[in-house]
């Protein structure tokens, strides 16, 4: 199988003009929320005119999964509670849901253990934003389904090779598309103008060492995704679960206390996170 160069790919990303369950309310909204003068309630107001968009965001912040489990009922108390960057990361990731149960089994369920885990964490750090954090790590593999959306045979080949070779699968995604998934999705990122915050994330999750300016927030979506591999939560495209770099440990100055609190907090809100269906 020929092997994709970035050039090509990058060129490719760069040109989608949207995904094919993006529905056109989201484009609208998406660019209404580029304006920077309007208003939290316009925003509110205007996602409410989509009955389906609407019964998603709702049913995912009322889940486990954000922690406002039956206490928000409007789209504009979603927005004013939670903001404008966490809102629109979580209009992309309802509007990915189908893509990602179809692209790869078990993406979606490890992308939500991922969004608790860092909500949870973030909060034990004592940051300040934790959904944002949260909406980071749900959106961290997004990289995935635009690589199986545009190569699905050479994206196949990189998982069967991940699994003979036993390796993680960003390491089988170089050889076929010299660049992987994180790449992928910074670009995709960049392209829709995510937040710094957001981009960073998703382009450092698997090397939060080379983050500059949240190095902190891409080690705790690092620590979250080990952390749900390790839970067997889901699936990343591969079985392994990675040693957690020290430099990361040391980074987020987490103590083991900590880390059982978080397991033992995490446990019962993936069992819940289990039987969301956005459908």
């Amino acid at each position: 199988m020929d092997k994709i160069d970035a050039k090509t790919l990058r060129y490719k990303i760069q040109n989608i003009d949207t995904l094919p369950t993006l529905p056109g309310i989201l484009k609208k909204i998406l660019k209404a929320l580029e304006n920077p003068n309007v208003s939290l309630t316009e925003i509110g107001a205007f996602i409410s005119n989509d009955p389906v968009i609407t019964a998603k965001v709702l049913k995912m912040v009322n889940s486990a999964v954000y922690g406002f489990p039956g206490r928000i009922s409007s789209v504009s108390q979603a927005v004013i509670l939670l903001g404008l960057n966490v809102v629109k990361g979580l209009l992309l990731g309802v509007s990915i849901f189908e893509l990602m149960q179809e692209t790869m089994v078990g993406l979606w369920e490890h992308s939500m253990g991922c969004s608790i885990a860092a909500r949870l964490i973030a909060r034990k750090k004592g940051l300040k934003e934790p959904e944002e954090i949260s909406i980071a790590a749900l959106l961290h593999d997004i990289g995935k389904v635009i690589l199986i959306l545009q190569y699905p045979e050479h994206y196949k080949h990189a998982m069967k090779q991940a699994q003979e070779r036993g390796v993680v699968i960003s390491l089988a995604e170089e050889d076929v598309f010299a660049v992987t998934h994180a790449d992928a999705g910074s670009w995709i990122a960049e392209k829709w103008r995510f937040p710094g915050t957001l981009t960073e994330v998703i382009w450092h999750h698997h090397k939060p060492r080379l983050s500059g300016t949240f190095s902190i927030e891409t080690s705790i979506v690092y620590l979250a995704d080990i952390l749900v591999r390790a839970r067997g939560f889901g699936f990343a495209g591969d079985s392994l679960v990675p040693a957690i770099n020290p430099a990361v440990w040391e980074n987020l100055k987490m103590t083991e206390n900590d880390l059982k609190d978080i397991l033992k907090e995490m446990e019962d809100l993936i069992e819940g996170a289990g039987t969301l269906i956005l459908e």
